[in-house]
């Protein structure tokens, strides 16, 4: 098995920049010998994405109440701010021009050019250019809070992969789930892989480190309903990243923009996470088994 699990990660570490999804659609085919088609992870995800839809805007409003509550303020105070910034400059349309630029080549360009390297080239030609300063670039103090906080989160992440401890955690814990009833193993399962992303600031180097492991060591049971399992797996890619304000790509800049304090951001993480996990354990897994199988 860890032959196997060394030699998928390496197959796989060349998409470090691709999405979870796409990247848990190929493991599964490789690992598990299911092929999960478009039609068939959007079949097996609407029971919980209806549910997970309508309750979560009801649960964040009762955990954590808006101050503005009618949208009429909001478009005042926003039509007030357009008059006093005035028409666009130059500068700002030549911003909004890379900007899409910058979009376009993260979107298309990825085959070609690396998207920290097109980052990079976007913003030395914004300077070039004066659509933007220096020191509008050193005053954006969020952004570099953001930048050296989450590198770091993400160098230890890798350094925990580095040093072999994710893999061993992740190859025990699935072995020792093995020995248990086949229901209590698939739910203690798919919780470990959703809880063990606490330890990660990716979604994507979760899904290449530990799926791999996770789908051989539960799929070497017998009588384990394969394409139900792999399903479950990956749909908890698309819902850990509730749980942190390093669990995906956009939490830090949810989180550096400083409407939510860091302990509410917690505590209001563990608690959806709570309930996403539960929603796709008591209505995803059995969908998946009965309907999927």
């Amino acid at each position: 098995m860890d032959r196997l699990c060394d030699d998928l990660r390496h197959q796989f570490h060349v998409s470090d920049f691709a999405r979870p999804n796409l990247l848990a659609a190929e493991i599964a085919h490789q690992v598990a010998n299911v092929d999960i088609s478009w039609g068939m992870w959007t079949l097996g995800f609407l029971p919980v994405g209806i549910l997970l839809f309508a309750a979560t805007p009801l649960l964040s409003y009762f955990l954590y109440p808006p101050q503005i509550e009618r949208g009429d303020e909001v478009a005042r105070w926003a039509g007030g701010e357009l008059i006093t910034m005035g028409r666009i400059t130059r500068p700002e349309a030549t911003m909004g021009m890379f900007a899409v630029a910058a979009l376009v080549g993260w979107i298309g360009g990825g085959r070609w050019i690396s998207p920290v390297v097109l980052a990079l080239a976007v913003i030395s030609v914004m300077l070039l250019s004066k659509a933007v300063s220096w020191n509008d670039i050193l005053a954006n103090k969020q952004a570099w809070s953001v930048l050296v906080w989450f590198a770091t989160l993400v160098a230890m992440a890798e350094g925990l992969s580095v040093v072999g401890f994710l893999s061993w955690f992740g190859s025990r814990a699935a072995t020792y789930m093995t020995s248990m009833p086949l229901t209590l193993m698939l739910i203690a399962a798919v919780g470990v892989f959703f809880i063990i992303h606490y330890l990660f600031a990716s979604i994507t180097a979760q899904t290449t480190a530990l799926l791999p492991v996770f789908l051989l060591a539960i799929l070497s049971v017998q009588g384990v309903p394969a394409r139900a399992v792999t399903l479950i797996l990956a749909y908890s890619l698309g819902l850990m990243g509730i749980l942190t304000r390093y669990a995906s790509g956009p939490a830090p800049i949810w989180y550096s923009s400083g409407y939510i304090a860091t302990k509410d951001f917690w505590k209001l993480g563990a608690i959806m996470g709570a309930l996403y996990l539960v929603v796709l354990l008591s209505v995803g897994l059995p969908f998946a088994v009965t309907f999927l199988h």
